[in-house]
């Protein structure tokens, strides 16, 4: 399968990677072509960002949660359709979760044999630069740095000092040189970007950094490079044939401004196993769709519409009363504070919200978790029995005023949960947790999450 492909990736974060990343997604759109993005994950924000840029969903590209095969299948998946692939890296090209680079960048790039781009911020630098481009071409030989685009660049002398300091040197194509333009900037907040759903000047940014790529990157170049990339695999099925007939039970799937935070591998594997998806505005829904038989809440940022949340009584009563009434119910990050009893904004405003847990989300001005998680199911857990599963987490918020009758979820391997030793909570037929999954990654946990509801469905709800 032929998918033309590369890398976008830097020496460090906060290089420019994704603010280039999107303008080349939009400008390749502009030009006619089917562009699809991925992300070396985990990431949930950037890659709503990408859909923007590219009018095609994103996918996480992550080695921490996929074999080498899986990573290969879920990029020949993507890149069915489209005329070319562009990855975005994340952090720096070779940091990972250790010293040898696990996860990183560059493990991605090298197991989908992807030729690599890297932007390179030039913020009172000259020939630096090169030595910098120098070391990252021959650190690893089993990586192909194949090109270079200049971010940041102060005026014409220093771009051309740069750019014969690296094509003399590292023997590599500088591909483009953008200016630093204020207008290319994006809301951020502590967990990086906003999403795209929350930025009402999307699309004049968007447009605006396609302008610049469009005047100051050699595409034409970045098209011939992608080429070079080797074909992939014919791709397989994501997942194993899972429905084999009978009842459809119905998940309800909030998915709105506060909560955005979903695979899409996540919701095809739902679906896979034969569940019919049904997706609530939980600012807007009076009611659970009828004939709901689960729930599923994933992460995102409720902290941003607390208050319309909380307003919206009807459905956090519903809520909790299916909750009572053994509605299975999945919920992860955001959706774990949304079945709390109330969240306390960083202004200290309390809203009351569904009430399921008897516990208090509470916003922080400090990080409290984030990165990835290993975590073994306690015997109450019976959503994962027997289960060591890997997940990811990034929140800060945390929980207080606690009820010590709850079950806990989870024993805590790696990452901080809900207190560096416990995460999540089981309780009746509810699963809560501050750590996200990757369906690929726990093959079970579709199946399992969809049986429950057609168990529910079968007794009547």
């Amino acid at each position: 399968m032929k998918a033309p492909r590369f890398v976008i990736s830097a020496p460090n974060g906060r290089s420019g990677k994704t603010t280039l990343t999107l303008g080349i997604l939009r400008a390749f759109r502009r030009q006619g072509l089917r562009v699809q993005p991925c992300k070396k994950g985990p990431d949930f924000i950037d890659p709503s960002w990408h859909a923007l840029a590219a009018g095609r969903e994103g996918r996480s590209l992550d080695p921490f949660f996929l074999t080498p095969e899986q990573l290969r299948n879920l990029l020949a998946t993507a890149a069915e359709g489209a005329d070319l692939t562009l990855i975005e890296g994340a952090m720096g090209l070779f940091d990972g979760l250790d010293a040898a680079g696990s996860c990183s960048t560059a493990e991605v790039a090298k197991q989908t044999e992807s030729p690599v781009v890297l932007v390179l911020n030039v913020r009172r630098q000259t020939r630096t630069a090169a030595a910098v481009v120098y070391g990252l071409q021959r650190f690893d030989p089993g990586l192909r740095v194949a090109g270079v685009i200049l971010n940041e660049v102060s005026g014409s002398r220093q771009e051309n000092l740069v750019r014969r300091a690296i094509t003399e040197n590292c023997d590599i194509p500088v591909l483009g040189a953008l200016p630093y333009l204020k207008t290319l900037t994006i809301p951020d907040r502590h967990l990086g970007l906003v999403t795209a759903a929350e930025c009402a000047a999307r699309e004049e940014i968007m447009e605006a950094i396609a302008d610049a790529v469009c005047q100051c990157v050699d595409l034409k170049a970045l098209r011939r490079l992608a080429k070079t990339a080797p074909a992939l695999p014919e791709p397989a099925p994501l997942f194993p044939p899972a429905y084999h007939g009978g009842a459809r039970p119905k998940l309800a799937v909030f998915r709105d401004r506060p909560f955005t935070f979903y695979y899409p591998e996540n919701l095809e594997a739902l679906a896979n196993a034969g569940a019919e998806l049904d997706f609530v505005n939980s600012l807007e829904a009076p009611s659970l769709p009828s004939d709901t038989a689960g729930l599923y809440i994933g992460g995102g940022f409720p902290e941003t519409a607390a208050k319309e949340l909380a307003a919206n009584t009807s459905l956090l009563r519903e809520v909790r009363g299916a909750a009572e009434q053994g509605l299975p119910i999945y919920a992860e990050c955001g959706g774990l504070m949304y079945l709390c009893r109330s969240l306390r904004t960083g202004d200290n405003t309390h809203y009351p919200l569904a009430g399921v847990l008897p516990a208090d989300a509470v916003m922080g001005s400090r990080r409290q978790g984030h990165g990835y998680t290993v975590l073994r199911a306690t015997a109450a857990n019976s959503w994962f029995p027997g289960l060591t599963l890997r997940g990811h987490e990034f929140h800060y918020s945390q929980l207080e005023n606690i009820d010590h009758s709850l079950d806990f979820a989870y024993n805590v391997e790696k990452g901080r949960g809900l207190d560096g030793a416990h995460e999540g909570f089981v309780y009746k037929n509810v699963h809560a947790a501050y750590t996200h999954i990757q369906a690929l990654a726990v093959p079970s946990w579709a199946p399992a999450f969809v049986e429950r509801a057609r168990d529910y469905a079968a007794r009547g709800g």
